[in-house]
């Protein structure tokens, strides 16, 4: 008898995704180690680095577009094509280092051109996970998904500083787009989508006010899009840009004791994410993506009370186990709420949600200056908190009540 754990892995198209999945996010998780690494020793400017890292997410603004896509061409033609894209940008980009001919304006370039599609990966996964699993199979199997990128924030961004130090740019580079090229001919045995097929491209404009209009209608919908924004302005400022304020100013550690910091993050995602994949208790996903929010936001404001580096190691794991339980719910209650034919849209609508991440790392970074940070972050979890409650209380009959549809469990 299958474990629960391992029963996505039945589906032929998930034993080619997984695999496909973890392929890319050790690329990604590479590339940008090394590339930044680059852009740093090449310029000597720390603003040129955060362009750079600004760039990644570029194309976030353009999700909705790649959701309609998605939606029109099937989210597998999607994948493979945006895989290919990436396999095709890095080679050039080790053609050039081998060459000796990089120059920061071509990682710049490159790098924008990749950003366009990076930030819809995810969706892009999550999409063909719900093409083909089974309602009561969702859940556990965008837990284990979700496993893909957590380890490589781990293991592929080790590798990538290691690959540098061992073998040189070069090399390294090669070993990314090989990789990426991995993750590209895997792609290709995942199963495509039969509710796209035949379908004709209507009017872009109309097509995507109609998806808005239908999130829009939807609690079940509405409801999990507000939560992603808000945690991407409230919550992952402090566990991402403000890290190493935190690590300098509120622990007074150096740069090891920060790289353990941003380790438990990490880590506590992904024993979150393994939790969720293993299957084994039944749970009601809108409840449980409400509550983690709840308990991600609480962490945060005992983390502003505290000064003790030890207890704050502690909370920053906790935050990000609570983070999956949080997050990969809300892709579950998402693809639940929504008709297949709206899935992409959708989901390029909560890609949206990410834009949150920069806004509310620019006003923590001056609220911080202006206030302190204990205040700046009781503020913003309080904000996050009261928010949550708020959105649990006026939609609590589409994400709270035990028979409603965001909550089922076989």
């Amino acid at each position: 008898m299958t474990s629960p754990a391992l029963a996505p892995f039945r589906i032929r198209s998930f034993r080619f995704q997984w695999p496909s999945d973890l392929a890319m996010s050790w690329a990604m998780e590479m590339e940008t180690l090394i590339l930044g690494w680059y852009i740093l020793t090449a310029t000597g400017s720390v603003q040129q680095l955060v362009i750079f890292g600004a760039l990644v997410w570029l194309g976030a603004i353009l999700s909705p577009l790649l959701g309609l896509a998605a939606d029109r061409l099937g989210a597998r033609v999607m994948l493979c094509a945006s895989r290919a894209i990436y396999a095709l940008l890095a080679a050039l980009l080790t053609g050039l280092t081998f060459a000796g001919a990089l120059a920061p304006w071509h990682v710049f370039a490159i790098t924008s051109i990749a950003g366009l599609l990076k930030p819809s990966d995810q969706a892009l996964r999550n999409l063909l996970v719900a093409e083909t699993m089974q309602p009561g199979q969702l859940l556990g199997a965008l837990g284990l998904s979700r496993t893909t990128a957590d380890m490589a924030k781990v293991g592929g961004a080790l590798a990538g500083a290691g690959g540098v130090a061992l073998i040189g740019m070069a090399p390294a580079y090669a070993v990314v787009t090989a990789v990426y090229v991995v993750s590209f001919v895997l792609a290709l045995g995942v199963a495509p989508a039969s509710h796209t097929a035949g379908k004709r491209a209507a009017n872009v404009l109309a097509d995507l006010q109609q998806g808005f209009r239908y999130a829009w209608a939807k609690p079940e919908l509405l409801g999990p899009l507000l939560i992603a924004f808000l945690v991407n302005l409230l919550a992952f400022p402090f566990t991402i840009g403000l890290l190493p304020y935190v690590a300098r100013e509120v622990y007074g550690v150096g740069q090891a004791e920060l790289g353990h910091l941003a380790a438990a993050f990490a880590f506590g995602a992904l024993v979150g994410s393994v939790a969720l994949g293993a299957g084994r208790v039944p749970l009601r996903a809108a409840r449980v993506m409400l509550c983690a929010a709840m308990l991600w936001f609480a962490a945060l404001l005992i983390l502003g009370a505290l000064r003790s580096y030890a207890i704050g190691l502690a909370l920053i794991f906790s935050a990000g186990l609570v983070q999956s339980f949080c997050l990969i719910p809300l892709a579950a209650v998402i693809l639940r709420g929504s008709s297949p034919e709206m899935r992409g849209r959708v989901l390029g609508m909560r890609i949206l949600g990410v834009w949150g991440l920069p806004l509310g790392t620019l006003a923590a970074g001056f609220a911080t200056a202006h206030i302190g940070f204990a205040a700046c972050i009781t503020l913003f979890a309080g904000a996050g908190l009261v928010a949550t409650a708020s959105i649990a209380w006026r939609w609590r009959a589409a994400l709270w009540e035990r028979g409603a549809a965001a909550n089922f469990h076989p």
